[in-house]
């Protein structure tokens, strides 16, 4: 029923803006996207009924746009979650406005991207294969403004964000403070953030999020490490994740990729609700990606990751013991550009 609630307002939604596409050639894009997958789980060399078979892991229209020159919106909804009693905008990924008066400068307003630095975390719903523990846990995309400022000839972008924390769940009167910065230089590319993220009225976490990337030729890297560490204790290596990628790409169709991550936390007090007390997670994992099209908008994949430690929530994400292997097939459509 819920869903079915969704549809309807996107399609109501699309009935509105699709006349007003005629009006300039840059005020609606409409893409459409989804993925499919076939996947088995194993725990302890038990297959694992619920979470195999055919899985529908996205589908999701985007809609974004130019108002003017200075005006701009950009929006993304899934049209699988059902939001039962929550908001309409618990399946929304992010609908915010942004403000450029100039080529340096921007602000953003309404649901956006939560700015945590990491080229993991970096990745679209759809494009995620497997993820570390932390990853797995933090909502991704909260209320809030943020303003921008590139520099040096639009090699670096800094933002600075307010909004709400993602551990505010219960308590919406909880919030966060981010300093991202975005750099690409050469062969190196960043996405690093200085976080202040309250997770109980008073008391915050403090996270240094330090996401790289090097470009060889077909060979990408990607390193990614994060310190977590609360504002009244602070602590450094006892609360962290790390993760690692090696991509090469044989053309522009065919990549493949292995990829490592290691979640710890050996602090004796609770504060982080994403990796808790007494984990000491790993995950491995390879996997293959093909784009029968130029364009790329159709990829068939097949991946397979273990997991193996200690997760101090026995909820988790990540399980010792765990296998998972998939093959999907993913696709993306310009309903109107």
């Amino acid at each position: 029923m819920h869903i079915n609630k969704v549809l309807i307002a996107v399609f109501l939604l699309l009935i509105v803006i699709l006349p007003m596409a005629a009006q300039g050639d840059k005020l609606v894009n409409i893409g459409l996207q989804a993925r499919v997958d076939y996947q088995r789980e194993y725990l302890d060399g038990n297959s694992v009924k619920e979470h195999s078979g055919f899985k529908g892991k996205d589908v999701s229209i985007l809609i974004n746009g130019k108002l003017n020159e200075q005006f701009s919106y950009n929006y993304r909804q899934r049209l699988y979650r059902g939001h039962g009693n929550e908001s309409f905008f618990n399946a929304t990924d992010f609908l915010y406005l942004t403000y450029r008066p100039d080529e340096r400068w921007s602000f953003s307003g309404g649901k956006q991207i939560f700015e945590i630095g990491g080229y993991e975390y970096d990745l679209a719903p759809i494009d995620i294969f497997f993820l570390s523990e932390y990853c797995s846990n933090i909502a991704c995309y909260q209320m809030g403004v943020n303003a921008g400022y590139s520099f040096d000839n639009g090699k670096d972008l800094l933002r600075l964000q307010f909004s709400q924390s993602p551990f505010s769940q219960d308590d919406s009167d909880l919030y966060a403070y981010n300093l991202m910065w975005n750099g690409s230089h050469g062969c190196f590319d960043s996405i690093w953030s200085l976080n202040m993220i309250e997770y109980l009225p008073g008391k915050f976490i403090n996270y240094l999020a330090l996401g790289n990337r090097f470009t060889f030729g077909k060979v990408t890297l990607f390193a990614d490490f994060m310190n977590r560490s609360l504002v009244d204790r602070m602590s450094f290596l006892r609360d962290f994740t790390l993760i690692g990628k090696v991509e090469y790409s044989f053309s522009d169709k065919l990549s493949v990729f292995g990829k490592a991550s290691f979640d710890h936390n050996d602090l004796d007090e609770a504060g982080d609700w994403c990796v808790m007390p007494g984990t000491s997670m790993g995950r491995v994992g390879c996997g293959v990606e093909y784009f029968p099209l130029s364009d790329r908008n159709i990829r068939l994949h097949a991946t397979f990751c273990h997991s193996f430690g200690d997760n101090g929530n026995h909820a988790g994400a990540l399980l010792a013991d765990q296998q998972i292997a998939s093959v999907g097939l993913t696709w993306k459509m310009r309903l109107l550009d």
